[in-house]
């Protein structure tokens, strides 16, 4: 496989500035994405706050897992606005590792940079990707739609029989499902919802359809389909 080097004449150097000068991460970055020089080159990034150590160790996830060092920089969602603000953005995304750590996992530091972001940009939709906020998921959608962001995004993976496989334990088909039904009824307003999936991990054709199908059972509005590429030999092997 073959991807894009950055170029001279494109944003990449200034968003690279921009995210390390501030102490930012973005998933582009933890997870090793390929596709970062395309999308850094044209002055977008995906944010990822809570810190750069995850509570989870996916399968096929490269984002560094383990105890995290601290409680989450309260700092944070104002610095990641002005960077959003300096990138002109007109439709910011935010991710997060899982803070099982956290009593509210980290409900209340997306919440703060829902609000942080529609301060400094009041024209721009806030999209927030979020961990399932394990056994405190009422409390925490109450509190992150509780400050508006236009998209909830909850990632479902990937189909039911590979679930806890690829996931863990602690993670579950059918609680995403709930999730992201659940938002919709805790909104006050028309949030659009979303999920993904990462094809590449062994289902079939059928089990994607049949993933899809619970999707809009659920209300979900939006659905993204990703390729998976292996990114290290210590995680699941790509079957196609």
């Amino acid at each position: 496989m073959k991807v894009r080097a950055p170029s001279a004449n494109s944003r990449y150097a200034e968003v690279r500035q921009l995210i390390h000068g501030a102490s930012l991460n973005t998933i582009c970055e933890e997870a090793r994405c390929p596709n970062i020089a395309e999308c850094w080159g044209r002055g977008t990034a995906t944010f990822q706050i809570l810190g750069e150590t995850c509570t989870r160790a996916c399968r096929y996830c490269y984002v560094h897992s383990g105890k995290p060092d601290g409680p989450p920089d309260p700092l944070e969602p104002l610095r990641l606005a002005q960077v959003a603000a300096q990138m002109q953005l007109r439709h910011v995304v935010v991710t997060s590792v899982d803070r099982d750590d956290v009593p509210d996992r980290g409900a209340g530091h997306f919440a703060a940079t829902i609000r942080a972001l529609h301060a400094k940009l009041p024209g721009c939709s806030v999209e927030v990707l979020t961990p399932d906020f394990l056994d405190v998921e009422e409390e925490a959608l109450a509190t992150v739609l509780g400050a508006r962001p236009e998209v909830f995004n909850h990632n479902i993976e990937t189909v039911r029989r590979l679930h806890r496989r690829m996931r863990g334990a602690k993670a579950s088909y059918d609680k995403a499902l709930w999730l992201l039904r659940r938002a919709k009824e805790v909104a006050d307003y028309p949030v659009l919802t979303k999920s993904g999936l990462i094809v590449g991990l062994g289902e079939t054709n059928e089990e994607l359809v049949e993933t899809m199908r619970d999707l809009r059972a659920h209300g979900v509005d939006v659905v993204t389909i990703g390729q998976y590429l292996q990114p290290s030999s210590k995680h699941a092997q790509i079957d196609r």
